[in-house]
């Protein structure tokens, strides 16, 4: 009897000092997971910060009565009356420049009398990208447009140029020759996310 107390005395004891290491070791399992939760919930609150604030948006027409147009040279347009604007379309050159790296999609709107060709081309960093292009049809009016996405680099220029010998045609009744851009997300920060 005394053996059976002594054995249970010493189970106890050592069931004692293994629920202290065992509490230990789930105190500290615990503590680690809480500090990992806490980095994730901060990862995931910059990246919901970084996604609201990298939205890139414009959007303009030409915005005057008549037409531009036709004349001996390529011209870059400049689209005056802007709808909206996130700060990186200059009205005064008809210039976009891109603040961050990302995919953006592009809409390019043209309206004339198919009597003459209209033509724009899209251009970025001095390269045409795509083309909005009208035959001489006959005495009437036609609108075309074109959209295409694309990858850009910080200060990256995207603008239209009017071709050479072609027109754009402006007027009230009829939709006026516009651009416009989006991008969603535009700049992936993964050094931040490397980091962590």
């Amino acid at each position: 009897m005394k053996i059976s107390v002594a054995v249970l005395t010493l189970s106890l004891f050592y069931l004692s000092v293994a629920e202290a290491v065992l509490d230990y070791h789930l105190k500290s399992i615990l503590g680690e997971l809480k500090a990992e939760l806490q980095k994730t919930k901060e990862q995931l609150d910059d990246l919901k910060k970084e996604v609201r604030g990298n939205r890139v948006a414009f959007g303009a027409n030409l915005g005057i009565n008549g037409n531009i147009g036709p004349i001996n040279i390529d011209i870059t347009l400049v689209y005056k009356n802007v709808f909206s604007n996130t700060g990186s379309y200059n009205p005064a050159t008809g210039i976009f420049t891109a603040p961050v790296k990302g995919i953006y999609y592009f809409s390019v709107s043209g309206h004339n009398e198919s009597t003459r060709p209209m033509g724009l081309r899209l251009m970025k960093n001095g390269k045409q990208m795509v083309i909005v292009y009208n035959h001489p049809a006959g005495r009437r009016h036609e609108t075309a447009t074109n959209s295409m996405t694309l990858q850009l680099e910080v200060g990256d220029q995207v603008y239209v140029r009017l071709r050479v010998h072609t027109w754009v045609l402006i007027t009230r009744t009829a939709p006026a020759p516009s651009l416009a851009i989006y991008c969603s997300l535009c700049k992936w920060n993964s050094a931040k996310i490397r980091k962590s």
